[in-house]
């Protein structure tokens, strides 16, 4: 199940993967000052899923390993935890301490742990891992960005360019529209809207629409309502960046990715019902794909 679930963070992996740069300058400043960009910057994504197979601690998160050099011309991992569920998790810093030291230990390179909480438990400050016995100590302290902390900074929000600002104040919306789909239709349009008035570039303005779209998701009665008002304004403005064609696209793609999320499921002997509401498939869409992979 929770591999299935993971499939889920993928906007925030894109996101992340799209605008590494952006991400660092956005949440840890201190730290993207001190990156030589010049020498550009890898994703090490085999060296991590090894690690996360041998460390068999079961969850895994919208995680990213990527290769940076510091201005002094040191090679160093940057290992970034992104946990989007809505929930605290008690093991959160211990795993984090274990990805830390067999990262280390496998490529002897230096790594650098960093953690984004996008719950809804303000309460939850996860505190540094720590272990002692007969006076050998291990401690363990990573940085965090709780997401929840930006709900008193929208005002800084608003002010930034930073893509970082519009997938988080998109988060936020997410969280506080959960039971009301107008006024989540309202902040979809917003969102998106707001990417025209900052002049964002087209591609900057596909992806960060692709962002919204998913993490903002409407009920089917409200999706047309929204498309249609998206369709004016551009008409307006004459900027069709985001077209009909290309909103289709987008959902065209969702819906397979779904799809292969429930196949999986259904493999995994998961009940109709729990594939339904975790994929948002009718009953019927999920009962053909069950038959067609019975058939192959």
């Amino acid at each position: 199940m929770t591999e299935v679930r993971d499939q889920f963070d993928s906007p925030w992996k894109d996101i992340l993967e799209a605008y590494f740069q952006d991400f660092l300058q956005f949440f840890f400043p201190q730290i993207h000052a001190e990156v030589d960009w010049s020498r550009g910057y890898e994703f090490l994504d085999t060296e991590l899923q090894q690690v996360v197979r041998d460390a068999q601690l079961g969850k895994r998160l919208a995680d990213k390993l990527v290769k940076v050099w510091k201005l002094n011309g040191e090679e160093t991992w940057v290992l970034i935890h992104i946990e989007i569920q809505s929930q605290e998790e008690s093991h959160f810093s211990e795993r984090m301490f274990v990805y830390y030291y067999r990262l280390r230990d496998r490529y002897h390179r230096p790594v650098v742990s960093l953690a984004i909480l996008g719950d809804d438990r303000e309460t939850w400050r996860p505190q540094p891992w720590q272990d002692e016995l007969w006076g050998c100590r291990v401690r363990f302290e990573f940085p965090i960005i709780k997401l929840l902390d930006y709900r008193t900074r929208w005002e800084e929000l608003e002010a930034s360019r930073n893509p970082f600002a519009i997938a988080v104040m998109a988060h936020l919306k997410t969280k506080e529209t959960q039971n009301n789909a107008s006024a989540r239709k309202e902040w979809k349009f917003r969102l998106t809207r707001r990417l025209y008035e900052q002049g964002y570039e087209r591609e900057d303005i596909l992806n960060l629409f692709r962002f919204i779209d998913w993490i903002l998701e409407l009920p089917t009665g409200l999706k047309q309502a929204f498309r249609d008002e998206l369709e004016q304004y551009e008409r307006e403005r004459q900027m069709p960046y985001v077209t009909s064609i290309e909103q289709m696209g987008i959902e065209k793609g969702r819906e397979e990715e779904r799809e292969a999320i429930a196949l999986k499921m259904l493999q995994e002997n998961i009940p109709l019902d729990v594939v339904a509401r975790i994929t948002e498939l009718s009953l019927d869409k999920i009962q053909q794909l069950r038959a067609s992979s019975q058939n192959n």
